[in-house]
């Protein structure tokens, strides 16, 4: 019997993959299996991943002859999973030792269907902490109860899929919008809050994420980065009027941070994207979007203000926040 599945898509990873599959060894149980999916990869990360057989139990490596993007590489690993939870890790992280025999403890002692946990973020010898928004520690409550308000950071703001362990049986929840090249989280976190019973946020950190790795889905410019609009038009599908608000808030936030680093785009990308941008803010109510962008720091509600002119000013008190939703 399978306890946890662990999740590993990689592509061109052979710079990281040891370090990662390193950090697995020092996790490894034997009801603990690590399924590696090579998503099409011209490098010598299949060589590496060979190596670690003999030292990390359970280690299985699928192939993808052509990449088909993290998404649909997720979901491959979802398919041969065969233990009760499973977790994802992206191949250039890394984890502290005995962190997923501890993430298995938190979720079999509170008995829901989802437990989130912090993480530490990395940048070259930076380490910092990042907590995941939820002030209730090591208590069963409702996911519908942890996306609002719309005015802060809540747990939909927080969308990585590695920071948790999810139980299998939650089956098409945990699937993955393979027609998305980038921003697949998004749609993802949203659906499981609305749809999954129970879940819990416990106080661990021991996912260390690289952050800035050249070319990761964060750092590129191409047109995968339009796959935020349809991110987000799956977030907006059938989505109930008391969540629209915070989707609204989370949306604009978002393509703001988008904008402004919007100089790693080509000239007709960033006119595609500011296009696509002006069109889905003209599409949600005005009202919402005004309040949202009121609730901005200066510099980004100019940026979205020059996006798109004629949006009313907000007829509510402004209210500043240190905090974006990114």
């Amino acid at each position: 019997m399978i306890t946890l599945s662990v999740v590993v898509p990689v592509l061109n990873g052979e710079k990281y993959i040891a370090d990662t599959l390193s950090s697995l060894c020092r996790n490894a149980r034997h009801d603990f299996e690590f399924i590696v999916v090579n998503d099409g990869s011209t490098d010598a990360t299949a060589d590496i991943v060979d190596d670690f057989t003999r030292d990390l139990p359970g280690l299985t490596m699928l192939r993808n002859a052509a990449p088909v993007g993290l998404a649909d590489a997720r979901n491959t690993g979802l398919s041969a999973a065969s233990g009760r939870y499973v977790t994802f890790m992206d191949a250039d992280d890394w984890l502290a030792p005995g962190y997923l025999a501890r993430l298995v403890e938190a979720i079999d002692g509170l008995g829901c269907d989802f437990v989130r946990a912090d993480h530490v973020q990395v940048e070259g010898r930076k380490r910092v902490v990042h907590r995941a928004p939820m002030a209730r520690r090591g208590v069963v409550l409702d996911p519908r109860e942890a996306i609002l308000p719309a005015g802060v950071r809540t747990m939909v703001d927080y969308p990585y899929a590695w920071a948790g362990i999810y139980r299998r049986s939650l089956r098409d929840l945990l699937h993955f919008p393979g027609s998305l090249h980038t921003a697949e989280d998004r749609p993802w976190i949203w659906r499981l809050h609305r749809e999954a019973a129970t879940f819990a946020v416990v106080s661990l950190a021991g996912v260390f994420y690289r952050r800035l790795v050249s070319g990761s889905l964060t750092q590129v410019g191409d047109e995968r980065q339009l796959h935020f609009f349809d991110a987000f038009d799956l977030v907006f599908k059938d989505l109930e009027p008391e969540f629209l608000p915070k989707a609204v808030r989370n949306f604009c936030a978002l393509l703001a941070h988008h904008l402004e680093i919007a100089d790693r785009f080509t000239p007709a990308l960033r006119s595609r994207f500011e296009e696509r941008g002006a069109h889905m803010v003209r599409a949600l109510p005005a009202e919402l979007v005004s309040e949202s962008v009121a609730r901005m720091s200066v510099e980004r509600e100019t940026t979205l203000r020059a996006l798109v002119p004629d949006l009313p000013p907000s007829p509510h008190v402004r209210v500043r926040r240190d905090r974006e939703e990114t």
